[in-house]
């Protein structure tokens, strides 16, 4: 599963074994700087994320990139029955719009870059 902790510098995601192939990455770190929002949620969301490179297990797992016709690009590592923390980042620093992620940690993290987030 991918792992997310946050510290002073930011918000580190690693994804393990083939969920880095399934997100063309092994692992991002998002700077406290490129934060613009963050929020948490209860479960998954159920909108339309866009075209996708990467995995849909429909109505359990979703893993990879994803561009809304908007032109919005996340990187999304969800999975059903965990809290989400959604991070809505500098696209220039971060290479993302928002980045979604499922973790029980979601209210913790989001309460922790609140402090941080520019307008």
């Amino acid at each position: 599963m991918t792992n997310i902790t946050c510290d002073r510098a930011g918000v580190h995601v690693q994804f393990p074994g083939w969920e880095s192939t399934m997100t063309g990455l092994p692992k991002l770190s998002i700077p406290r700087s490129a934060i613009r929002g963050v929020a948490s949620e209860q479960g998954w969301t159920s909108e339309i994320l866009g075209m996708k490179s990467g995995l849909v297990i429909s109505g359990y797992r979703k893993l990879g990139t994803f561009r809304h016709p908007s032109g919005v690009r996340r990187l999304v590592s969800m999975k059903r029955g965990l809290p989400l923390l959604r991070i809505a980042v500098d696209r220039a620093a971060v290479g993302f719009d928002e980045i979604l992620l499922s973790t029980d940690s979601a209210e913790s993290i989001a309460a922790d870059l609140r402090s941080d987030v520019r307008s």
